[in-house]
């Protein structure tokens, strides 16, 4: 989440015609380089994954019901469609540095030629791993219909970016008279695609936490006041940091046993409904 710093205000009118604007609370949502992070004296914690992340957005053959995010885990990094409307996607794509640069300069069709092999290119799969999850699949009564992501056919111009990747925490959100909400307070790889949601839940509970500081009487940007919210994202926002911290990890790897516990548990995952559903309320917040 990256927007921009902003003051919450109290306007009060004096007699005399006098305004009285009182600055309260600063919010910095100014992303992973935040200003106001460093002007409150907060170091954050990070980790460089050393791959980047390609951003564009582009056009599908398919103009029919675009509504499901598709996302491919590839030796190279993990390859993401966003759905925008019916014909357009957002796309991330993780690359390494080099590499990422490479997609990023490359003629619009060659991109697209490249990205739609990312999609449907058969890779060199561990026949170990392949034959368990094999046998596991016939002893798995749910039945699945193979589905494909729609092709693309075309890149919006100028759309294309990169973005360094990697993991970063402030272990603290907040300061007299400051807050941290979004990237400025956390920053996680996009593979699952919960940055957004992290910090649209910071913004949710820091609202409530004010709100709830003007009707008990506290001062507004009161650091005690503050630190509840501080408490409650921390103990949400943890957890599922380190956990897709642990994805990135376990998908960064080629180790045959790895591999094959990873494949064992998406598979799993996939035929225990109760157990999808737990997953999939986890990663809606």
């Amino acid at each position: 989440m990256n927007l921009v710093v902003c003051w919450i205000m109290m306007v009060i009118a004096l007699n005399g015609n006098m305004i009285l604007h009182l600055r309260l609370v600063k919010v910095g949502a100014d992303g992973i380089n935040s200003l106001v992070r460093k002007r409150m004296n907060i170091e954050p914690f990070t980790i460089n994954y050393n791959q980047m992340g390609l951003v564009a957005t582009v056009e599908l053959s398919d103009s029919g019901d675009n509504s499901v995010a598709w996302q491919r885990f590839l030796p190279t990094g993990p390859v993401a469609l966003l759905p925008l409307n019916d014909t357009t996607s957002s796309l991330v794509w993780t690359h390494t540095p080099a590499q990422a640069k490479e997609l990023q300069s490359m003629p619009p069709q060659e991109f697209v030629d490249a990205l739609n092999d990312a999609f449907y290119k058969d890779y060199p799969k561990d026949t170990m791993t392949t034959n368990l999850m094999d046998t596991l699949s016939t002893f798995c009564s749910a039945k699945t219909i193979r589905q494909y992501p729609p092709a693309i056919v075309a890149v919006k111009d100028k759309s294309r970016a990169c973005f360094p990747l990697g993991f970063g925490h402030a272990p603290s959100y907040v300061a007299q008279g400051a807050a941290l909400v979004g990237d400025a307070a956390h920053r996680v790889h996009p593979l699952a695609g919960q940055g957004v949601n992290l910090g649209f839940g910071d913004v949710k509970c820091l609202t409530q936490v004010l709100a709830d500081a003007v009707y008990s009487g506290y001062p507004i940007g009161d650091k005690n006041a503050l630190l509840k919210y501080e408490r409650e994202r921390l103990m949400k926002n943890v957890p599922i940091m380190f956990g897709i911290h642990g994805l990135q990890q376990l998908y960064s790897t080629t180790f045959s046993p790895v591999v094959m516990l990873r494949s064992l548990g998406l598979q799993i995952t996939q035929n225990l409904p109760p157990l999808k559903k737990i997953f999939m309320q986890q990663a809606m917040g």
